[in-house]
């Protein structure tokens, strides 16, 4: 591979100066196309836009749209978790060291990884395996308006390669605790709280017995954990409040857990503490957790082979946050995750992307894929 930085940042560059946080549907169709454009401009990929509702725009690319069975999911998506107007703010920049912008390690670089990786493999390897790669548009909050369409396609795949990005000390992500996110609203009833509170329900009473609840189900030996992040309500201290909100985030390993925990808050749900009050309980995130199996960890050492070929350092983490990988990872479908280059800051105006790991990270997906074949 005849590899030129400056060109990749070139190519970097339109993908990172674009405003596509989730659902900012635009930006997203930018970043698409853009995406569509390399593909299309190498022989023998064929593309197709999947519709992701609200969400916007996917991408499946496949050199072997006919076959019935995928041997390599490669998986990325073009969303980012920044509001409009911060590229204004701050565009992609560069100094010796690393780029950095909104995106460009999680997961604009990944993306641009995986095209470069398939430009530049073997040409016998692209004809021995059939290759599907997706780029999906709503990653950020949870995949909820593409999870059908990536988990149906992931039931075709014997292995699955995430390219999210590498950790800063380089490590691969072989592990994901599962998360769900549930907005929880409690409706009262209303009443003055200097003559006749007894007529009210109070929504706030409801919702600290539940936080009460919730803590309780917390298992930290387990790793099942809830926290109630955000609360809402009342409107005036003499008034019995009609309403409050919850926002919760639960994050597990055992997914037969995490089920018990639902279960227990739709029962909560249907049998409030306070006579007379009404709980909504919407669950508006969810991912599995990810957890290796012995196929897996067959995938991982012909990863560890390659990077070992390759001299490049890498190590195994088991990551609390969720990615696209958790979806795949709950079929049963070997999945691996973190082979983007490396990075770091993600989520926040300290983003960054390492730039001597991106020539060694694409080589290593070639290598991965390269063994895939034989």
């Amino acid at each position: 591979m005849n590899f030129s930085l400056q060109t990749y940042l070139e190519e970097l560059r339109p993908l990172i100066d674009v405003d596509c946080g989730t659902y900012t549907r635009d930006g997203i169709n930018v970043v698409a196309d853009l995406m569509q454009e390399k593909y299309q401009a190498m022989e023998g990929w064929s593309v197709t836009r999947i519709d992701c509702g609200k969400a916007g725009v996917g991408l499946e690319v496949r050199n072997k749209p006919e076959a019935e069975h995928i041997d390599v999911m490669l998986m990325g998506h073009m969303d980012t978790v920044f509001p409009e107007g911060t590229v204004a703010e701050r565009p992609m920049s560069v100094d010796a060291e690393k780029a950095y912008g909104p995106g460009v390690s999680d997961m604009k670089s990944g993306l641009l990884n995986i095209v470069y990786a398939l430009r530049n493999v073997d040409k016998a390897v692209l004809d021995t395996l059939s290759i599907c790669i997706c780029m999906n548009p709503d990653e950020e909050t949870g995949s909820l308006d593409s999870v059908d369409w990536i988990q149906a396609t992931a039931k075709k795949a014997k292995h699955v390669l995430v390219a999210e990005a590498a950790r800063a000390d380089g490590g691969l992500v072989k592990a994901r605790k599962g998360m769900a996110r549930y907005k929880i609203t409690f409706h009262g009833k209303a009443a003055h709280a200097g003559n006749e509170p007894e007529k009210g329900r109070s929504a706030i009473t409801e919702m600290s017995t539940w936080v009460l609840a919730m803590n309780d189900m917390t298992n930290f030996t387990s790793g099942t954990t809830l926290n109630v992040g955000v609360v809402s309500g009342g409107s005036g201290a003499n008034i019995v409040p009609d309403s409050a909100t919850a926002i919760v985030d639960v994050r597990f390993w055992d997914n037969t857990e995490y089920d018990d925990v639902d279960t227990r808050l739709n029962g909560l749900a249907m049998n409030p503490f306070v006579k007379g009050v009404i709980v909504d309980l919407e669950r508006e995130a969810y991912k599995p957790s990810m957890v290796p199996t012995a196929q897996t960890e067959q995938l991982m050492a012909l990863v560890e082979e390659s990077a070992n070929e390759l001299a490049i350092d890498i190590n195994w983490k088991e990551v609390g946050g969720g990615s696209d990988a958790n979806n795949t990872a709950i079929l049963g479908v070997p999945t691996l995750d973190g082979l983007g280059p490396i990075g770091a800051g993600f989520h926040s105006d300290s983003e960054y992307l390492l730039l001597e790991s991106i020539e060694p990270r694409i080589k290593l997906l070639m290598t991965v894929l390269t063994k895939l074949a034989h």
